[in-house]
C-alpha cells in the first residue's frame, strides 16, 4: 500500500490555527495580567494616601482588564490555568481585600471579586502585610484609634487561613503565605502592645506633678 499523507493539507492549517488563537490569548492575558499586576499595587499605594476614590477607579479598571483576560482565554484552560493569571489575580484580591477592610470595613467574597478561591485564600493572606503597614503608619503618626480593630482584623484572618490543611498545588502554597501571616500578626501585636504601654507610661508621667513645683 502506498502511504497516503494528503490529509495533513487538511490537518495542519487547522493545527496551526488553533495555535495561532492560543499564542493570540497568551499574549492578551499576559499583557492583562501585567496591567492588573501594575493596577492592584496603584491601588493599594492610594489606600495608604488615604485616597479611596483614586483605589476604586484603579481597582474597577482591574477588574475589567481581567474580564478581558478571561474571555480572550476561553477555550485555553492550559494557559487560564499556567500560573500567570493566577497570580494576577492574587495581586487583585490583595489590593481589593486592602482597599475593602480599610475603606469600606467589609471583605469583599471571591465571588464578588471573580477570582479563584486559591487566589483568593491568598491574596487575604498578603493583604494582612498591608494591613501591618497601615497600622505602623497610624502609630507613628500617634493616632491609636482603630489600630485595635486592624490588629483584630489581621488575627481573624490568620485564624481561617490557618484551618485550611489542603496540598499547596490545590492552595497555590497557601500553608507558607499563612506562616508568614503567623510571624506578620505576631511581630504587629507585639509592635502595638509596645507602642500602647509606651504610650501610657508617657501619659502617666505627664500626669504626675513635678516634685520641685510641689516643694515648699
Amino acid at each position: 500500500m502506498t502511504p497516503d499523507t494528503s490529509a495533513l493539507e487538511a490537518i495542519v492549517p487547522r493545527i496551526l490555527d488553533h495555535f495561532a488563537a492560543k499564542n493570540a490569548a497568551r499574549e492578551t492575558a499576559l499583557t492583562a495580567s501585567r496591567s492588573l499586576i501594575r493596577m492592584s499595587a496603584n491601588a493599594i499605594r492610594a489606600v495608604h494616601r488615604h485616597d479611596l476614590e483614586r483605589a476604586a477607579a484603579l481597582l474597577a479598571e482591574a477588574r475589567a482588564i481581567r474580564d478581558d483576560a478571561l474571555r480572550a482565554l476561553r477555550g485555553h484552560p492550559d494557559i487560564e490555568y499556567a500560573g500567570f493569571l493566577h497570580d494576577a489575580q492574587k495581586e487583585f484580591a490583595e489590593a481589593s481585600a486592602t482597599f475593602a477592610l480599610l475603606g469600606e470595613g467589609r471583605l469583599p467574597t471571591p465571588e464578588e471579586l471573580g477570582v479563584e478561591y486559591a487566589a483568593y485564600l491568598n491574596g487575604i493572606a498578603e493583604a494582612v502585610g498591608e494591613l501591618r503597614r497601615y497600622l505602623l503608619d497610624r502609630l507613628r503618626a500617634g493616632a491609636y484609634e482603630g489600630c485595635e480593630a486592624i490588629l483584630s482584623a489581621m488575627d481573624d484572618i490568620y485564624a481561617v487561613l490557618v484551618t485550611i490543611d489542603f496540598p499547596d498545588a490545590m492552595t497555590g502554597n497557601l500553608r507558607r503565605t499563612t506562616d508568614q501571616t503567623r510571624g506578620i500578626l505576631e511581630k504587629t501585636r507585639g509592635d502595638l502592645t509596645m507602642a500602647i504601654l509606651q504610650r501610657d507610661a508617657m501619659a502617666a508621667i505627664g500626669a504626675r506633678p513635678l516634685p520641685h513645683l510641689t516643694e515648699g
